[in-house]
């Protein structure tokens, strides 16, 4: 690598500017680097030649004398220049300066007559075009306004505004413009402010808002906003990406305009004015946009290299700016044209030279161009050459040995020998790009290699170069040759057992199979030696079933694919389906639809089922209840009247009265009464009662013992029901004895 000072370069670069008609203009370059250097000046890319009007300075500055915008030949003195500095070891070439003649329009916008009232907003325009940008100054009454006034705001862009009107601001306004060119008046405009500050109410409304911009960084941009209202509204800003604005160079000029300074790309987005009525949320607004340009600008430079013959030199030129820039390659000053062994990369910001010789030896430039500017980088590549290096390596060959594996042989070159250190073996796919290389190192002593890991029925291109302490050989003759085509690999085969007779065999694809035409599929019974196939299947199957299987013997399952260079390895796989029939015995399968259905015919049944049984359930429960409670009544009334002597009625009713009452008595001890109305129920009247008194009187005229063919022989319609009324039990002492029976009061009714 050489030092900075003898690298060729640009120390002054000529820079954009504005030329004053009829005066001289200088264009300044300054170049460092190893002498002689040779400095040319191109206006639009066309050799300047030295003349009365132009030529170059002994610094190599570019001096005009009376620069012209427009000459009598029709030529113009302005345009693109760019200065070329040249020694022994290349050329370069400065970035592009843009001259412009410095020009005024006249006025497309004059101030117009306005009349407001008191308190109002006042706002005076005028609009016009030149290079450089004009400055514009108002005048009021032929005098300066007085920019001190706070409610007076100037905006660069020739806006005058005035606030809070009074009547002394009435008068007569116009604006002066003044630039390098020429100084212009514009027309003349009356103010007249009228009445006094009215009450009434008006919304607000936004007279003049922000207009669309496009600057350039480190410049100033005013974004204008005046709105008029009763009351007066309060203007506001904000970024309609939700983004605050900052406060760093943001500054507001009047009652509402927005000026920043100092530009940066991030303040580009679109800007909102808000006109507020104040304490409510009645709003106008207006909007636009700000597009913040950055010239062209390196983030890397390219870095000059050195580099032996035959090996790849590589150059990164990274720029930025706003529009993103293009990237251009000059060698020696000259657009460079690319080729195999020249590409660019990355949107051109990789430049790789591959085998590279004398011939690519130069200054390589970097231009990076946007809408804002340009500019330029450059690095020059030396390529290192010795005498006396080996000649090219002879009788370079290349044999097939596999589907991935190549036999490259050669023989030593045939002079300079001795300081050969190694040999370097270049392999790329013929179909490759040449930065697609890769290589191999040898050692000296061996004359072959065996490359590997190659593709299958691809074509390789290989060749050789000797290496010296000192450099590197030429190439040896460049040998093409294929790999032999490659058999798939192994798929992957599973089994899965469909029944007591049949079994599926399922794989999967995969690009590890490489190129296959098909598949073939094999299976036998394993004590037999002869398979049942091929079954040939197509690439894109991956499932074949198997039927007709004997369920008592194992079976061998085997699959390969296949393509034209013949049969793949092929995966074996068992099977039994004993296990399957077993379990079928065990647990034979059903089926599901018919079992659904029997299920829910079988569900329905349950419950029918189960209601016929609780409704069946419930009756025998009132059988039984009922009759047991009327068994049990028969029975106790039969006892009493087999108990009782048997009288005539008359008498009958007494001796009841006098027997039952003890009765009742122990009954009411014992807490058992008997329900009248249930009796009642079950044992209706008969309606001749005498009738049934004087049966049962002869009927049973003499006593009978109390046993159960005299209870069996008495007729149930023979019963009497008799009724008594209650007579109060007086209480027993406490710790007497129990009272005495109740004295007899007479018959009780008969019921």
């Amino acid at each position: 690598d050489f030092g900075r000072s003898s690298e060729l370069a640009f120390v002054v670069e000529p820079s954009d500017d504005i030329a004053v008609q009829e005066q001289p203009l200088v264009l300044y370059c300054q170049v460092e680097g190893i002498q002689p250097i040779t400095i040319t000046w191109r206006k639009n890319g066309v050799m300047i030649v030295d003349s009365e009007n132009a030529f170059m300075l002994a610094n190599g500055s570019l001096y005009v004398s009376r620069f012209q915008r427009v000459r009598g030949d029709g030529s113009s003195d302005e345009g693109e220049y760019d200065c070329m500095a040249q020694n022994h070891y290349g050329l370069v070439v400065s970035r592009k300066a843009k001259i412009q003649a410095a020009t005024m329009s006249d006025f497309h916008i004059h101030p117009q007559n306005a009349v407001v009232e008191e308190g109002g907003v006042a706002r005076f325009q005028c609009q016009i075009h030149g290079l450089p940008e004009p400055v514009i100054l108002w005048h009021k009454n032929s005098m300066p306004v007085n920019t001190d006034n706070e409610r007076y705001t100037l905006l660069p862009k020739g806006v005058l505004q005035i606030t809070g009107l009074r009547a002394e601001d009435s008068g007569i306004f116009h604006c002066v413009a003044t630039n390098i060119a020429n100084v212009k008046f514009s027309r003349e405009a009356r103010l007249t402010v009228s009445g006094s500050h009215s009450t009434v109410y008006k919304d607000p409304m936004i007279l003049v808002g922000p207009e669309n911009l496009t600057l350039t960084v480190h410049q100033t941009a005013v974004l204008e906003c005046i709105a008029t209202g009763n009351p007066r509204p309060i203007v506001s800003w904000s970024r309609l990406d939700g983004r605050p604005i900052g406060v760093e160079g943001i500054q507001v000029l009047g009652t509402g305009n927005l000026m920043i300074s100092d530009l940066t790309v991030q303040h580009s987005g679109i800007y909102v004015c808000a006109a507020n009525k104040p304490g409510t949320r009645v709003r106008r607004t207006a909007q636009g946009s700000l597009v913040v340009q950055a010239p062209a600008e390196f983030v890397q430079h390219p870095q000059s290299i050195s580099r032996p013959v035959g090996t790849t030199a590589i150059f990164t030129c990274v720029a930025q700016g706003e529009p993103p820039p293009q990237i251009t390659w000059l060698r020696n000053g000259q657009i460079l044209e690319t080729s195999d062994h020249i590409k660019l990369k990355n949107n051109n910001s990789t430049l790789s030279i591959y085998g590279i010789n004398q011939t690519d030896e130069a200054i390589y430039q970097c231009l990076a161009e946007n809408s804002a500017g340009s500019t330029q980088a450059s690095a020059r590549l030396t390529v290192l050459w010795a005498d006396g290096l080996p000649s090219p390596p002879q009788a370079v060959r290349a044999e097939t040995v596999s589907a991935t594996t190549i036999q490259v042989s050669w023989e030593k070159p045939l002079q300079n020998t001795k300081e050969i250190i190694g040999y370097v073996l270049h392999i790329r796919k013929a179909a490759d790009p040449v930065e697609m290389e890769y290589q191999e190192a040898v050692s000296k002593s061996t004359f072959q290699q065996l490359v590997t890991d190659l593709e299958p029925s691809t074509s390789y291109s290989f060749y050789i170069k000797a290496y010296t302490s000192r450099g590197a050989s030429k190439a040896s003759e460049v040998t093409v040759v294929s790999t032999l085509g490659e058999v798939p690999a192994m798929p992957s085969l599973f089994i899965k057992v469909i029944n007591s007779t049949a079994v599926q065999a399922t794989w999967e694809p995969s690009i590890k199979l490489g190129q296959h035409e098909g598949f073939k599929l094999y299976y036998r019974k394993v004590h037999l030696s002869q398979y049942t196939g091929p079954v040939l299947l197509a690439s894109n199957v991956t499932a074949y079933n198997i039927t007709h299987l004997d369920a008592s013997v194992v079976y061998e399952v085997k699959l390969l694919a296949y393509n034209q260079h013949g049969d793949g390895d092929s995966t074996v796989r068992f099977v039994s389906l004993r296990e399957t029939v077993e379990r079928t015995v065990l647990n034979p399968p059903c089926d599901c639809m018919k079992d659904e259905q029997n299920n829910k015919t079988s569900t329905t049944g349950i419950i029918i089922g189960i209601h016929i049984g609780v409704t069946c359930i419930i009756f025998c429960i009132l059988f039984l209840m009922f009759g047991y409670r009327g068994r049990l009544l028969m029975c106790k009334n039969v006892q009493e009247q087999l108990s009782t002597p048997q009288i005539p009625r008359s008498q009958r009713s007494t001796v009841l009265n006098g027997a039952t009452r003890r009765d009742r008595d122990d009954r009411d001890l014992n807490g058992k009464q008997l329900d009248m109305n249930e009796l009642e129920r079950l044992f209706p009247a008969s309606p001749s009662q005498e009738q049934q008194d004087k049966g049962m009187t002869s009927a049973h005229s003499s006593p009978a013992p109390h046993n159960d063919t005299q209870i069996s022989t008495l007729p149930l319609d023979e019963f009497s029901i008799i009724e008594e009324q209650p007579d109060p039990v007086p209480k027993a002492p406490r710790g007497g004895s129990p009272p005495a029976p109740a004295p007899d009061y007479g018959p009780a009714n008969e019921g």
